[in-house]
């Protein structure tokens, strides 16, 4: 299935930013446009927004924006990259952002398809290429890490250099070395357009139940969850590889550490380049 590695040199980017943040504390805007250059000593306030790096480093091509929490914010500061803007009717997982997208993936022209998140800023440019390299002989691939704690984080289960899955944390942990030295999920893909739209049919029949605090109470709602399109795909015998990144690369912000923690790399970058 190997084709001409130029056929990858753009893709259709789905980009998830529907989100609020609730860890990060007294913030009531959408987490990503968060600042990566601060204006003071409240590292909230500032310029350069998450998403707004996000959109500038991902491959040439058409460019969708799953919107939710403070769409209307979203759509004005991003104003100037021509993107899409994708209305997710209620925050139901990554899974469920991708399902509300169908319409524009159906409708772009492009082989290939970045899956990415707004709040992880740091992903380099050279990496979203990496992924789209993948494609030459896969369908699908993930981009994966080492952290220096995999704890909370859902692990590759790989065969023969092959992913069949992505395993969440609250299972491998309870067998220990079970998936010592397995990659970790980034949460970040590249995959042919013609293989995700074909397991997205699947995906929006695989809803979990899961509890989560809306307005200071816990309730059960019904969540997509992304990571199950690896083992959708995987199950139909598609090839899935993956791709090595930075720990650094793929911080997602979504506390007030992170978010000064992502400040600080953006800064030393900029000063090294």
């Amino acid at each position: 299935m190997k084709k001409n590695e130029e056929t990858f040199q753009t893709a259709a980017s789905l980009v998830l930013a529907a989100g609020k943040g609730s860890r990060m504390t007294g913030y009531e805007g959408n987490k990503t446009l968060l600042p990566l250059i601060p204006s003071g000593p409240d590292p909230t306030v500032g310029s350069r927004p998450l998403l707004v790096e996000v959109l500038e480093n991902l491959p040439p091509g058409p460019k969708g924006v799953v919107v939710h929490h403070r769409a209307e914010d979203v759509r004005r500061e991003t104003a100037a990259s021509g993107c899409t803007y994708i209305q997710q009717p209620v925050t139901d997982g990554t899974g469920g952002a991708v399902l509300a997208a169908r319409s524009f993936l159906e409708n772009v022209s492009q082989e290939a398809v970045i899956l990415t998140m707004g709040d992880v800023p740091l992903i380099r440019r050279r990496t979203y290429h990496l992924l789209l390299q993948g494609l030459v002989e896969a369908h699908m691939t993930v981009l994966a890490f080492h952290p220096d704690d995999p704890a909370q984080y859902g692990k590759l289960d790989i065969d023969h250099h092959r992913v069949r899955r992505i395993v969440e944390w609250k299972y491998w942990s309870r067998v220990p070395g079970r998936m010592e030295g397995s990659p970790c999920n980034a949460g970040v893909y590249a995959v042919r357009r013609e293989s995700l739209l074909l397991g997205l049919d699947q995906l929006a029949e695989k809803p979990h139940e899961v509890y989560k605090e809306r307005d200071g109470r816990m309730v059960l709602i019904r969540e997509y969850f992304l990571t199950d399109l690896v083992e959708i795909l995987g199950n139909r015998d598609l090839i899935i590889t993956f791709r090595m990144a930075e720990p650094w690369e793929v911080l997602g912000v979504d506390t007030p550490e992170a978010l000064r923690r992502a400040q600080d790399i953006y800064r030393l970058r900029q000063s090294e380049n």
